[in-house]
């Protein structure tokens, strides 16, 4: 039994991870694109109903507190990342976001138990 074409598709998977190949595809993918794509937020939209139908709660965290840290960090670069003082509106919108983050999170994992 010859399992050459095992290891030669082996081999040719794993090329595909790495580093410098995941390091460019991770600088050219543009997270801020993507929460405006109707196609992603349609499927978010389906993963959510489906994740509270079937009460799993972790999951809906963490795709929670991903897209939402994503958008964050998409609405303060938009806004701009000069902080006057320390009652600026970019950095309370950004802070006060954070905060209802982890608060929904800490929610959806620990408090919330049917």
């Amino acid at each position: 039994m010859d399992i050459t074409p095992v290891k030669e598709f082996l081999r040719d998977y794993l090329e595909l991870l790495e580093t410098e190949r995941v390091m460019t595809f991770l600088r050219e993918l543009n997270i801020g694109d993507l929460i405006f794509n109707p196609w992603f937020l349609g499927g978010l939209v389906i993963f959510t109903v489906i994740s509270l139908y079937k009460r799993r709660y972790g999951l809906l965290s963490i795709v929670l507190g991903l897209v939402g840290f994503a958008s964050l960090v998409n609405y303060t670069l938009r806004q701009g990342t000069a902080v006057e003082g320390i009652l600026s509106d970019t950095l309370l919108v950004f802070v006060g976001g954070g905060v209802v983050l982890i608060f929904a999170i800490i929610y959806l994992l620990f408090i919330k138990h049917d």
